[in-house]
C-alpha cells in the first residue's frame, strides 16, 4: 500500500505542478495566488502546501534535484564525486526537445519538460532563492561524505561540495540559455572538468 499512496502523491503533485504552471505561463508568477493554484488543480490549498511548502517549492521540486545529493552519496565511496554525479546526469538523458532559452512556454515546451519550469528557475527571484537554500542543504549533506572519503579538510570539503552542486546549476543555466540543443551532461562535464584533479578517476 505504501508504494501505491506514493504514487498516488506523486501523480497528485504532477497534476498541480503543471496546472500552476499553466496559470503561471498565463499571468506570470508573481500575481498567481496558491488558492488559485488548488482550485485550477482542485485540490485544497492545505495540499498545495503539505506537497510543496511554498509557491516557489511547486517549481522547484523535482526529481533531478534530489539526485544530486543522492547521487554523489553513491559515488563517493570510489573518491569520484565528479564522476558520480556526470554518471547520474547522463542516466538522465539528454536534453529535452522543444528547450528555449529564451521564448515564452508554448508550443515549443513539452508539457512534462523540466525546461517549462527553467525560466522560473532562472528568471524569477524567488523562486532562484529557493533553489540556491536547496542547494545549499544539499552542500551540507554532501559535505561531510566528501571529508570522511579522505584527503580534504573540513573547509576544503564544504568548498568542494558547493561548487559540486553550485557548479551543476550553473551548468543547467547554460544549457538552457543556449536553447538546450546539447545534452545537460555535456555541460556538467565541461564546467566540472578543473574539478576533475582534486580526485582519481576512471571515467574521464
Amino acid at each position: 500500500m505504501s508504494g501505491l499512496r506514493e504514487r498516488r502523491r506523486l501523480k497528485a503533485m504532477r497534476a498541480v505542478q503543471e496546472r500552476a504552471l499553466d496559470l503561471f505561463d498565463e499571468k506570470g508568477f508573481a500575481a498567481v495566488t496558491v488558492e488559485e493554484i488548488a482550485a485550477a488543480a482542485e485540490v485544497s490549498p492545505s495540499s498545495v502546501y503539505r506537497y510543496f511548502g511554498t509557491k516557489e517549492g511547486i517549481v522547484v521540486a523535482d526529481e533531478f534535484g534530489r539526485m544530486i545529493p543522492e547521487a554523489l552519496e553513491d559515488f563517493l565511496v570510489p573518491g569520484d564525486p565528479v564522476g558520480g554525479l556526470l554518471r547520474a546526469v547522463r542516466a538522465c538523458g539528454s536534453a529535452p526537445e522543444g528547450a528555449s532559452g529564451s521564448g515564452d512556454a508554448g508550443e515549443g515546451h513539452q508539457t512534462r519538460s523540466p525546461w517549462r519550469r527553467a525560466r522560473y528557475l532562472f528568471a524569477e527571484p524567488s523562486v532562484r532563492v529557493a533553489v540556491c537554500a536547496d542547494l545549499d542543504h544539499a552542500g551540507r549533506r554532501i559535505a561531510p561524505l566528501i571529508a570522511a572519503a579522505g584527503g580534504l579538510t573540513g573547509t576544503q570539503a564544504r568548498v568542494t561540495a558547493n561548487a559540486l552542486v553550485f557548479g551543476c546549476f550553473a551548468a543547467l543555466e547554460q544549457c538552457y540559455l543556449d536553447g538546450g540543443g546539447r545534452p545537460v551532461a555535456d555541460y556538467v562535464e565541461e564546467g566540472m572538468r578543473p574539478l576533475r584533479g582534486i580526485w582519481p578517476s576512471s571515467d574521464r
